[in-house]
């Protein structure tokens, strides 16, 4: 049978979680043609061992170090023979028809160039925010981080961030979903030339977005299927599922997402604002980088 979706997931010293993903992975197995690939970014946790032993069905890559999100995802690209590309993090839990039913809609919908599920968090109810958010211009930006956003959930001027005011079970067009379920077209993700490896951790899911919005396409959030999402604990950021994070390491991933930040500003939107604007918004990035390290480091 022909392989309409190839699912790909970044392994790094995540070896419970993503034993966990994978399980979970193929007690659906019937609901889609899939084949699984796993980039494994240099691990020293025996999540290769494992994986070969006991998911012989996956397709493992090793790649030897830790490449970051989007260099090690990108390592699959040869590799891929599905219709769609389903990036999926190792700290996630897929539910009963989410597969069927996110490949039904991009089948039915061709100007769809990305789609996410609703995530639902680990305590089995709320969404995680992330899953459907705005391009962080400056002024989105400025009421995200000035908290605006959760003094006003529900306003469509101050909390464009997190998509306020919109359903959160309604079907809708957004600008960025979350890499923690990216299910794209194969066609698409190889116009826009896969993710931008300047990222390390971070950010790169926004940027993707844009370039696939930029080639005319659509990106949804479809909550009508949903998975659990364990987040922050596949990427380093805080402790789940028995893995205990190096303070070293979480100073490491909370400042490449910073540094992500700039680089998407200066990419992205450097050229649609005037220079003085862009200048305080690097300054601001700047100080947000310095109050998170002290944070880390007094915490």
């Amino acid at each position: 049978m022909k392989t309409r979706l190839s699912i790909v997931i970044l392994n790094y010293n995540t070896a419970n979680l993503t034993k966990n993903c994978l399980n979970s992975i193929k007690k659906v197995r019937d609901e889609v043609p899939f084949e699984v690939i796993v980039c494994d970014n240099g691990s020293t946790d025996g999540s290769c061992e494992l994986i070969r032993k006991e998911f012989p069905w996956v397709k493992l890559i090793e790649n030897g170090a830790n490449l970051g999100f989007a260099a090690g995802n990108n390592k699959a690209k040869p590799y891929v023979k599905g219709e769609y590309v389903l990036f999926l993090n190792s700290d996630t839990i897929i539910k009963k028809g989410t597969l069927k039913e996110t490949v039904k809609y991009m089948d039915k919908n061709s100007r769809v160039g990305a789609l996410s599920c609703r995530l639902v968090l680990a305590d089995g109810r709320n969404l995680d925010k992330d899953a459907r958010r705005c391009f962080p211009t400056p002024w989105v930006a400025l009421t995200h981080f000035s908290n605006l956003d959760r003094i006003f959930p529900n306003s469509r001027l101050f909390a464009r961030y997190w998509c306020g005011g919109a359903p959160e079970d309604r079907v809708q067009e957004v600008d960025v979903i979350q890499g923690a379920y990216f299910l794209t077209r194969r066609s698409v993700i190889d116009s826009v030339g896969w993710f931008d490896e300047d990222y390390f951790l971070d950010g790169e899911d926004i940027d993707l977005c844009w370039k696939i919005k930029e080639k005319g396409f659509k990106v949804i959030y479809f909550p009508k299927v949903s998975i659990i999402h364990l987040k922050g604990a596949s990427k380093g950021k805080k402790s789940a599922a028995g893995i205990k994070v190096k303070l070293k390491d979480k100073i490491k991933y909370r400042m490449s997402s910073v540094d992500s930040m700039e680089i998407f500003y200066k990419k992205r939107l450097w050229q649609k604002y005037p220079l003085i604007l862009n200048i305080m918004v690097i300054i601001g990035i700047k100080c947000l980088r310095a109050i998170r390290l002290i944070k880390l480091l007094i915490s």
